[in-house]
């Protein structure tokens, strides 16, 4: 069987895990928590995953399909005990519950497929089957960050200086990680200075990817989110990575409220912008932008305790993610290879090399 590590917090560089199978439960590391304390859930049913990942106790487009597979197996479990003879059926309702729990990261509905297909094949017990694949999409997430690394760093070759934006690492995907994944690797050759913004509102930049990076000892320098426009046209950086929830086929590209925003401040100070996820991210049936779904949370994440009261006149837009139109990224790097310059020609031309196997620049 497929095996992830179940590493111990403290055991050295790459070793910090969202999640992972242990004893028949999924463990989810409660990241609202952090920095300051890292603390495990034990998830047992399908309801506790699907509660973990609305509340962002587990986020990160990887990360949040890796737990939607392990909560597939946690339902069968519960389905198949129940009554064997329609577990198939009653398991439909779990898949529903799973898929509701977050609208954008399209990695979540690419397992849910994956793992609905195995479903309807499957006789006798599944739960063997099904953890045999949740394993195996862990696993292969982990391999595709680090190939994502190596031909992200490829392209920064040169640069003195990188930015990113909100979390990309090992807490958003199954291990090493997308965006970070290429900064880990770049630090790895040289790579001098490493910026991240804080991102608001929920601040992953300045609790989680600046607290992964010291965990790797690797330097880097936390900044304002409304400093970035500033620090670009000091020349400090010469490219932006940033990861992704959603690439539409044109590549058009959904990320963290505020990419858009670096994206345009980039192209003006003539900094490259560099996407870094898994062809799991690629939602292939949305044509562009304009279709992919955006998330709205609840004001109260926004506004202060004072305007809560029942005759308050403001309230708060909360958007989660925001699109950055393709022909603002220079290129978005995948496990398949390296779009430079995407648009529709140059995504069709990625999608025959997913086809036929082959991981090169494109």
């Amino acid at each position: 069987m497929t095996a992830i590590p179940t590493p111990h917090p403290t055991e050295g560089k790459d070793s910090v895990r969202a999640l992972y199978w242990q004893d028949g439960l999924l463990r989810i590391l409660d990241q609202r928590q952090l920095p300051g304390t890292l603390h495990y859930d034990d998830c047992a049913t399908v309801g506790a995953v699907a509660e973990a990942i609305a509340t962002m106790r587990v986020r990160g487009a990887p990360a949040i399909g890796i737990a939607a597979a392990y909560g597939v197996v946690l339902a069968a479990a519960a389905r198949y005990a129940a009554d064997p003879a329609v577990w198939k059926t009653a398991i439909g309702a779990d898949l529903d519950t799973l898929a509701r729990s977050r609208p954008t990261a399209v990695n979540l509905f690419w397992a849910l497929e994956r793992m609905r297909g195995l479903i309807q094949a499957v006789a006798g017990d599944p739960v063997p089957a099904l953890l045999e694949a949740a394993l195996a999409i862990h696993a292969d997430d982990v391999a595709a960050n680090r190939r994502m690394g190596e031909l992200g760093a490829d392209l920064l070759a040169g640069a003195t200086g990188v930015l990113t934006h909100c979390n990309t690492g090992s807490l958003a995907t199954g291990g090493y990680g997308t965006a970070l994944g290429v900064i880990r690797s770049a630090h790895r050759r040289g790579l001098g200075k490493v910026f991240a913004s804080e991102t608001r509102p929920w601040l992953q930049g300045s609790r989680l990817t600046v607290w992964e990076l010291e965990q790797d000892g690797i330097p880097a320098q936390l900044i304002a989110d409304s400093a970035a426009a500033y620090l670009m046209k000091s020349g400090q950086v010469q490219w932006v990575i940033v990861g992704a929830d959603r690439i539409a086929a044109n590549g058009d590209t959904a990320n963290k409220i505020g990419t858009y925003a670096l994206a345009v401040a980039a192209r003006h100070h003539g900094v490259k912008f560099m996407v870094a996820a898994p062809v799991s991210t690629i939602d292939w049936r949305t044509e562009a932008g304009a279709g992919i779904e955006i998330e709205e949370r609840d004001p109260r994440e926004l506004l202060n305790p004072y305007f809560l009261r029942e005759d308050s006149l403001i309230s708060a837009w909360n958007p989660v993610f925001d699109v950055t139109p393709a022909h603002l990224i220079d290129a978005i790097v995948t496990e398949h290879g390296v779009v430079r310059n995407p648009g529709p020609d140059a995504m069709r031309t990625l999608r025959l090399a997913i086809d036929g196997g082959a991981a090169r620049a494109l």
